[in-house]
């Protein structure tokens, strides 16, 4: 019986795609875990390269790139596990977050999706947990204005209950999938995490963030370097799709 499905999107960057398998192997070696990745369309040999070092994996090529909503849902389809681990590929895992989220899942019935603390490699925690990401929210990050976050109060056991956490790290039970369905697909490149978070609650179910596990994530986020390329159009779009949706501006 598989407990736990490894979820891995790859686009490219072939160096932290290593990273990430190599650091996952302790877990992958479980009898009860698969690793399934996704790859939209790499060019610098992703493809070739996991087939030859690491053959655990379950692997998918695209013809194109799909997005990361499309390929994620690919790796739901395939994915049989009872609980589901997304992972971005630069992040650097280790057996006991992945363990301790498992953990929490099976004693919180009413939790459908948890989240570790990430950081750089210099051990620096990262922003993983946010409010909704609306309009004027969105207006003061490409100004680069510091705006308080909403206090979050942890809770007896440490962990602290957020709007949503970010994709770059999440695990879901399959129940929880099972009820609300996939990842909406009109949604490129984010912010399918907090659309994903938001369908979650409104079903019901708690998010969860556990400060007292950790990975690391270097956080290369392609629009933050240009916000004006191609893919930094397509957040674009996909921020509007989530004003729409939801009719929310902060």
């Amino acid at each position: 019986m598989i407990n736990l499905s490894i979820i891995i999107l790859t686009w490219n960057n072939i160096d932290a795609t290593r990273r990430c398998l190599k650091s996952l192997e302790p877990v992958m070696s479980r009898d009860d875990v698969e690793t399934i990745v996704i790859d939209n369309a790499s060019t610098d040999g992703t493809q070739s390269a996991i087939r030859r070092e690491f053959p655990q994996v379950r692997l998918t090529c695209n013809g194109t790139n799909r997005g990361i909503a499309a390929a994620r849902n690919q790796g739901f389809m395939r994915a049989s596990g009872r609980k589901l681990l997304i992972l971005d590929n630069d992040t650097v895992v280790n057996s006991l977050a992945v363990e301790g989220m498992e953990r929490y899942l099976d004693e919180h019935n009413d939790v459908g999706l948890c989240a570790c603390c990430m950081t750089d490699a210099q051990g620096n925690v990262q922003p993983s947990f946010r409010p909704f990401p609306g309009l004027i929210s969105k207006v003061y990050s490409i100004l680069r204005i510091q705006r308080p976050l909403s206090h979050y109060k942890a809770d007896e056991d440490g962990s602290i209950e957020p709007f949503y956490v970010i994709g770059a790290c999440q695990m879901i039970k399959r129940e929880a999938v099972g009820q609300i369905g996939m990842l909406d697909e009109a949604i490129f490149y984010g912010p399918e995490d907090a659309d994903y978070c938001l369908r979650l609650r409104k079903a019901g179910w708690r998010i969860k963030y556990l400060p007292m596990y950790s990975i690391v994530h270097t956080y290369q986020r392609a629009t933050a370097r240009n916000p004006f390329s191609w893919l930094g159009l397509k957040h674009v779009r996909g921020l509007l799709h989530l004003y729409t949706k939801y009719r929310r501006l902060n």
